[in-house]
């Protein structure tokens, strides 16, 4: 058995924002995926994964127990595949920020849910809401309190436009200009982040008032800007909202960029040679950068290493 690939994202807009209702955008990157397989031979290296998905299938029992209208699974099947040695082969880095436990969401609900919604209907906005609640339900036994978006991104593989947490759309993204210098990348941090922890901080920070203003006023007015610029493909008023989002992630989110990262994104401000941002919950993992030319990027970040995901 092998099931069909399921990819990993990238939020390039939103993080910790879309609690509080900004907008976000969310993007299907292929470069990263993963597929359900069953393992005849059983190596140590499987066996991880397999115990894992063990564990999962139970909490996925408790979870239709508890909300029987919410989803329901072929419950037998999955626990006869965990048995024969199912595991995740994935090549999704883990706690990178790239939706490494959405894919597998994703993988599990296609291959086990009855009545499951596919891609192929026409995805009204209940629809989606809908698959958005269960992969929240089935991906909190990951994070403790899942959005359940990184799922939906990696189930649908489209572009997905959140405008509120009870209102999203399959999004038109503009097409890459394959010429183009501008660019976003993903920036290797070289050590793994963890979700809850970060969203424990921000969680702390929000019973602040003038963390709770800094949000409204300035965070979610530059990430609702960035996202509304992007999708117009209006790129000059889209790098100075980056600019502004960037300075005020590294004032007011500083536990969540690691300590030695903290010269360099001002350095890139300062310069204007790249932006960075968060990239999923932050702590570690990817970091998100956005430059209007790739070259002098490489050149200021040469000790690092650069993905390119998407060209202007």
């Amino acid at each position: 058995m092998r099931g069909p690939l399921f990819y990993s994202k990238i939020l390039l807009f939103g993080e910790y924002g879309i609690i509080k209702d900004s907008k976000g955008l969310s993007i299907p990157y292929n470069f990263y995926n993963g597929a359900l397989k069953i393992d005849e031979h059983h190596t140590i290296a499987t066996k991880k994964s397999n115990e894992s998905l063990a564990r999962f299938a139970a909490y996925l029992k408790e979870l239709q127990e508890e909300q029987p209208t919410l989803v329901s699974f072929d419950r037998k099947r999955m626990e006869e595949d965990v048995a024969n040695g199912l595991y995740f082969d994935s090549s999704i880095p883990q706690g990178y920020g790239v939706g490494s436990s959405g894919a597998l969401v994703a993988a599990v609900y296609d291959r086990y849910a009855y009545n499951k919604i596919t891609v192929l209907e026409n995805l009204t906005r209940d629809k989606l809401l809908r698959l958005k609640a269960i992969f929240g339900a089935m991906e909190s036994f990951f994070h403790g309190k899942s959005s359940g978006l990184d799922p939906l991104n990696s189930y649908l593989s489209l572009p997905i436009l959140i405008n509120s947490q009870d209102d999203l759309e399959p999004a038109g993204i503009p097409s890459q200009t394959e010429e183009g210098k501008g660019a976003v990348f993903l920036l290797d941090s070289g050590s793994t982040g963890e979700t809850a922890p970060m969203v424990q901080i921000f969680m702390e920070n929000m019973k602040q008032e003038g963390f709770r203003n800094m949000l409204k006023n300035q965070f979610v007015k530059h990430t609702d800007a960035c996202v509304e610029d992007f999708l117009q493909g209006d790129v000059k008023s889209l790098f100075g909202n980056i600019k502004q989002l960037s300075k005020v992630v590294l004032d007011n989110f500083k536990p969540m960029i690691p300590k030695e990262f903290h010269t360099l994104w001002k350095r890139g401000i300062d310069s204007n040679a790249y932006y960075l941002k968060l990239c999923g919950s932050g702590g570690g993992g990817y970091m998100l950068g956005f430059t209007q030319d790739i070259a002098k990027a490489r050149e200021a970040l040469k000790d690092y290493r650069l993905e390119v995901v998407y060209n202007f």
